[in-house]
């Protein structure tokens, strides 16, 4: 046979031998994906029911962001076994090897993301001295994981990553010039969380007037809801230099001042005797108002043109309490004053005329 016929032939021998191997192949993947199913399905199962028996939540956490990628992962692992069980070529080999390597950086690089993201969601509200808990730095841990994770994938194409290192060195000045508001309400969102002087909960008031607790503190603005439940954006840069009121801070528990009036026939004594009362009865029912430190009733600012004016300090868990709870005691002094006989009066005036100013004819 000519040497050329041989040469020709070649390929379609080999190309038979490779179809003769897949069949077992394809087995190899198929057991493997069959395993990873088996540990996706009862071992995943088993190991979360140990987990839920713990007091931490961490391992939870891992668990529920594992089981995500686990499929790829076998994937992966069934198709290196599989095509290594035939002869294939260096090259292709070469690029199943890196491709996979690929996919598993990506997919891991996804599970840790997810899983310090919940970490600092879950551990940040409880741990005291802990940056606070905001979009702002989850999404920056999370791009920080995903950096790494790219710049692992890169690599293992085989990609060098230091002339895309130093772009990146050369390039950040004119990025920075380009994007400076954008950075400006960036680097003010990490110092108002770093500073803990606002945070995440607080109810706020701003010098413009606007008010409303503080829902979030993103990459540029800070969000805040308003007693009417509508959305107030501040640019980052904004909060770091207007004024602001902080009505949790130093600490959530408020006082409040309630005026009281009654009339001047009303014996000062006996109205805080029951005014106090009421407040006692009603701390253990009215949620946010507390009996602890007590209330206090003080004849100020005093004698009013109609009436004897009082001031009641009681004391509420946070600033969201106050409406309801100053509602709910004025219907119940109201009942107690109607009860014992005590009288709210109206405005009044007194006039006195003159009699050298009336005339005999108005005398008459």
């Amino acid at each position: 046979m000519p040497p050329d016929s041989l040469s020709a032939g070649a390929p379609i021998v080999q190309n038979i031998d490779y179809l003769k191997q897949l069949p077992h192949a394809a087995i190899i993947f198929a057991v493997v994906m069959g395993i990873g199913f088996l540990i996706k399905v009862v071992g995943f199962r088993w190991i979360a029911r140990l987990a839920s028996r713990s007091k931490t939540r961490l391992d939870d956490i891992i668990i529920g962001a594992l089981r995500g990628p686990l499929p790829f992962w076998f994937a992966v692992l069934g198709l290196n076994l599989s095509t290594r069980s035939i002869t294939l070529p260096h090259l292709a080999q070469v690029w199943i090897d890196r491709l996979s390597l690929v996919v598993i950086a990506f997919s891991i690089t996804w599970a840790v993301a997810r899983i310090i993201g919940e970490a600092i969601n879950e551990y940040g509200r409880n741990v005291e001295g802990t940056m606070p808990v905001t979009s702002l730095t989850r999404n920056f841990a999370k791009i920080v994981i995903f950096i790494i994770g790219g710049l692992f994938a890169l690599q293992a194409l085989g990609i060098s990553i230091t002339p895309i290192i130093t772009a990146l060195g050369v390039g950040g000045l004119a990025v920075a010039l380009a994007l400076q508001d954008t950075l400006n309400n960036l680097f003010s969102g990490m110092y108002i969380m770093i500073a803990k002087q606002v945070r995440v909960g607080d109810y706020v008031k701003l010098d413009s007037g606007q008010e409303g607790f503080i829902t979030d503190i993103g990459w540029r603005t800070t969000t805040i809801r308003s007693i009417a439940n509508n959305n107030i954006l501040v640019p980052n840069s904004k909060m770091a230099q207007i004024i602001i009121t902080n009505f949790s801070m130093p600490e959530r528990q408020l006082s409040l001042t309630m005026p009281i009036s009654v009339s001047y026939s009303s014996d000062p004594d006996f109205i805080e005797k029951v005014v106090l009362e009421e407040v006692a009865k009603a701390a253990p029912e009215i949620e946010g108002l507390l009996a602890d430190p007590p209330p206090v009733l003080r004849f100020n600012p005093g004698f009013g043109d109609s009436s004897l004016d009082f001031t009641l300090l009681i004391n509420i868990e946070e600033f969201s309490n106050q409406f309801a709870v100053q509602s709910e005691l004025r219907k119940r002094i109201l009942k107690r004053f109607n009860a014992e006989g005590i009288e709210i009066p109206f405005p009044q005036r007194t006039l006195h005329l003159a009699d050298d100013l009336i005339t005999p004819k108005e005398k008459s």
